[in-house]
């Protein structure tokens, strides 16, 4: 693996601040729920990111500041139960991944804040009235870059497969942004010539039947919107991928590692390291109502070439030259 760009997670720990101090001089330790769809052994380097963010700021689990964490492992419909229990756990604030865990946390409470991470259109979805001025309970740092990040990934693709024809489009029902993402890609398919094959999955089970379409309609290429169940069975997906020898696009580096051709999106480590500056400001007494939500700024494209050699695919040098990452 050549790495062009290293994230680093590892750092000193800064000096408390005053308020954090005052805290645990006065006795009171702040307790936090961490609401996840998936378990964090899934992707590990998220919650280190995360709770790094945290250390850089002086708050330090298990000295001034206490997380209590809730996995619904892979299941949508365990979620509000999940913000339910940490609601009654009276937390001082609940921190999730996605758009299924924010609202979630959402629907169960309208007091308690929530600090969102990565949810790809908080505004559409209606998690909070603006970015500028989120209102409510709702606040965090958002996945969402344009509609044009998907728009971006069918044109790798199209950079990437010679005479690419026809795409498929893996999509899942039940995430809300998944519909905006479907109607950009529809205009980018009309301006590029391409034809796509929507195929929707709401879980694994139904991974076997998407894959048996697209070989059917003989589509060149496969891409896979980005989603909390799709990033938990990632290897799954590369695996069906490579049997039908499908060069997909996917919107997180991990789906590469994993073996997926490519991928095109902001950066999940960088979004959950400054999601801790949201839990710092509330816990020094700001509203999350008056927190505007942060976009991404850090992007990364990342490339397998060792799946492209399999696919018999050959990367365009000016394509690799702009990659973050190279996977050989």
């Amino acid at each position: 693996m050549r790495r062009r760009v290293f994230i680093g997670l590892l750092g000193g720990a800064a000096t408390w601040p005053l308020a954090a101090r005052a805290q645990q001089q006065a006795g009171k330790v702040p307790r936090i729920g961490f609401l996840g769809l998936t378990s964090p052994s899934d992707r590990p380097s998220l919650l280190d990111a995360f709770r790094q963010g945290l250390r850089e700021l002086g708050w330090v689990e298990g000295q001034n500041i206490v997380i209590d964490y809730r996995y619904a492992e892979g299941r949508v419909d365990g979620l509000p139960d999940l913000a339910a229990d940490l609601v009654r756990l009276k937390v001082d604030l609940i921190a999730s991944l996605g758009t299924q865990g924010v609202t979630a946390a959402k629907n169960a409470t309208e007091t308690i804040p929530i600090v969102m991470i990565a949810v790809r259109d908080p505004v559409d979805t209606g998690l909070i009235a603006s970015l500028a001025r989120p209102g409510g309970n709702v606040t965090g740092v958002s996945g969402y870059a344009g509609l044009e990040t998907v728009a971006k990934q069918l044109a790798l693709l199209n950079e990437t497969v010679p005479n690419i024809r026809r795409v498929a489009i893996l999509s899942n029902p039940g995430n809300a942004y998944h519909q905006l993402a479907i109607r950009e890609l529809n205009v980018a398919a009309r301006s590029s010539g391409v034809q796509l094959q929507l195929l929707e999955a709401r879980g694994p089970n139904e991974f076997d039947g998407a894959f048996a379409a697209m070989a059917k309609e003989r589509v060149g290429a496969l891409l896979v919107v980005s989603d909390a169940i799709f990033n938990n069975h990632r290897t799954r997906l590369a695996d069906l991928a490579a049997r039908s020898r499908l060069p997909a696009a996917y919107g997180v580096r991990e789906s590469v590692e994993a073996g997926g051709l490519m991928s095109y999106g902001p950066s999940f480590l960088d979004l959950h390291r400054r999601a801790a500056t949201y839990v710092d400001k509330i816990l020094k007494g700001a509203k999350p109502a008056d927190l505007p939500v942060e976009q991404p700024t850090k992007f990364e494209l990342v490339i397998n070439l060792k799946t492209a050699k399999a696919l018999g695919l050959e990367i365009p040098p000016t394509l690799l030259a702009r990659a973050d990452e190279v996977i050989e």
